[in-house]
């Protein structure tokens, strides 16, 4: 049975993030004292003593046009209200009801989506009147909350609680998602800013699901979608652009890396999105590596396909620029899509889970070391200063990303081209092709050493 839906609705800068990351328990939602840091609808799964249901986090309503980026917002915002079962409407105790607050609530009395009142920041006598203002809103009893302190919580859980409280179902037993096999596919979208990301997370989910526009850098949080893709489940994340970190002077856009530093970090797959128009640029390079060096599954999608210019001769120049540039993984996944019209999206999705295989997948001892014994006879281990390096097996340590274990006499003196042949070999030969391959060397402890 799916979780039943809050949403947190009010003007920029009372508090709505703070409240989302308190009943999530974690930091999810960027908070900042500049308003308007949140965008799009942030969604998570939030626990009130023992309750439990979705929430979500949304922009703040702002009165403005809605071809205007606070107005596509506001949109988004009004979209989150309905689809919840019920809303939290927060007003800034301290402040007082706004003319803007006012606004709000009469949108909100036109909806169908039952509201609660919560009057935020109300610790101490400073909130006090902005409570009792509330009460004009016509509401009912507004609650007195801190969402910084997380006072009023009780308060919180007896309102939401009617709304809220189900019939629990009988508990089914899951493996940790992280060990299914048929788990989500966690598919991070990342690159420059204005590449298309949104948009093409809208295209595959056929809502506008989140803002788009001209405007560059207007996602900011790293936002994660549930999605199904031919029957199959995938956790969509949309993050923010990244520019070279010598242009990222603003404090927010410096939360908003972060933030998609910790996306990639959770993927499985990421997909580095080119915007055809400008081609392949340094900074989608660093990205690129970036998200090798957390040992990622890599795809790279060049996006607006639909109006590139010399369609072959671009795709070609991208391929022979990633080969040289990213020499440490060959055969990178390169597709070209259009967020406009959905073209390729379908084959990128199916390369996603593909590659995710491939990044996941175990190759036993006998079989590597059969492989191994072959690789060494058709291409020795140097001699440095006239000692040999003798090999003795190899062993796959872990998996996501396949990582290997060569042990070995004086490995640490064994060079780095040679280390590069067997991880190209192991690519190659054993079906890891396009994702990125670690290497260890360990030596036998000797006996005596001391």
């Amino acid at each position: 049975m799916p979780l039943p839906i809050v949403a947190i609705v009010g003007r920029p800068n009372v508090g709505k993030s703070t409240l989302f990351n308190r009943l999530v328990g974690k930091r999810l939602a960027l908070v900042d004292d500049q308003p308007g840091v949140t965008r799009d609808r942030r969604e998570g799964e939030a626990t009130l003593l023992g309750m439990d249901f979705r929430v979500f986090d949304t922009a703040g309503f702002e009165d403005e046009d809605p071809d205007t980026l606070p107005g596509r917002m506001r949109a988004q915002s009004e979209a989150a209200v309905g689809d919840a079962d019920v809303a939290l409407f927060l007003i800034d105790a301290r402040a007082g009801v706004t003319p803007l607050d006012e606004t709000i609530a009469r949108f909100l009395r036109t909806s169908d989506t039952p509201i609660v009142m919560l009057a935020n920041k109300a610790e101490g006598k400073a909130g006090e009147s902005g409570v009792l203002e509330a009460y004009s809103l016509g509401f009912g009893d507004p609650i007195p909350f801190s969402a910084e302190h997380g006072e009023g919580i009780v308060d919180l859980f007896e309102a939401l609680r009617p709304y809220v409280e189900r019939e629990e179902p009988e508990e089914e037993e899951y493996e940790l998602e992280g060990d299914r096999p048929d788990g989500p596919l966690k598919l991070a979208i990342v690159g420059r800013p204005n590449a298309g990301k949104s948009t093409l997370i809208n295209r595959m989910l056929g809502e506008d699901r989140l803002i788009t526009g001209p405007e560059a850098g207007i996602t900011r949080d790293s936002i994660a979608v549930e999605w199904e893709w031919q029957g199959r489940p995938v956790r969509l994340v949309d993050t923010a652009g990244l520019r070279r970190r010598a242009k990222v002077e603003d404090k927010l856009e410096k939360l908003s890396a972060a933030d998609t530093q910790r996306s990639i970090d959770f993927a499985e797959v990421v997909v580095l999105l080119l915007d055809a128009t400008r081609g392949l640029e340094a900074q989608d390079l660093r990205i690129a590596a970036q998200v090798l060096e957390e040992g990622r599954a890599l795809m790279i999608a060049i996006n607006k396909w639909d109006v590139a210019e010399n369609p072959p001769s671009l795709f070609q120049g991208v391929r022979a620029a990633l080969e040289e540039g990213l020499a440490q993984v060959k055969g990178l996944p390169l597709l070209t899509v259009s967020a406009e019209t959905g073209r390729g999206i379908d084959q990128l999705v199916e390369a996603a889970f593909s590659i995710r295989d491939e990044w996941s997948k175990r190759v036993t001892t006998g079989q590597l070391n059969r492989w191994f014994e072959k690789a060494i006879e058709a291409n020795p281990p140097p001699a440095p200063g006239g000692k040999r390096i003798k090999l003795r097996y190899l062993t796959q340590a872990r998996t996501r990303p396949p990582s290997f274990i060569l042990f070995g006499t004086r490995v640490d003196q064994l060079p780095e081209s040679y280390r590069r042949y067997l991880v190209n070999g192991i690519r190659r030969d054993l079906g890891f092709q396009g994702v990125p391959v670690r290497l260890t060397v360990r030596a036998p402890k000797n006996p005596f050493g001391n």
